[in-house]
């Protein structure tokens, strides 16, 4: 029978990685701890990476559907 796969967590992904950094940035770990912190943190960002390109995908998709074909410029909020 299958796993049922967990449904991906963006957000608790995003903490947990920064959580990593933070922890290799102190450099109290040892060598091999450290290898694993970073195989774990490449991970997730692949993971975060795949789940923002869907996340566009899905955009463009409904973008299209609203008959507006081209994405307009994006303009981040300087206030965060």
């Amino acid at each position: 029978m299958a796993k049922k796969q967990e449904k991906f967590d963006f957000e608790k992904s995003i903490v947990e990685l920064e959580t990593l950094v933070e922890k290799m940035e102190q450099g109290e770990m040892s060598l091999e701890e450290s290898l694993a912190q970073f195989e774990r943190g490449v991970a997730l960002t692949r993971s975060c990476q795949k789940a923002l390109a869907e996340a566009e995908q899905k955009v463009q998709v409904l973008l299209k559907t609203a008959g507006k074909d081209e994405l307009g410029q994006f303009e981040a909020d300087d206030n965060n």
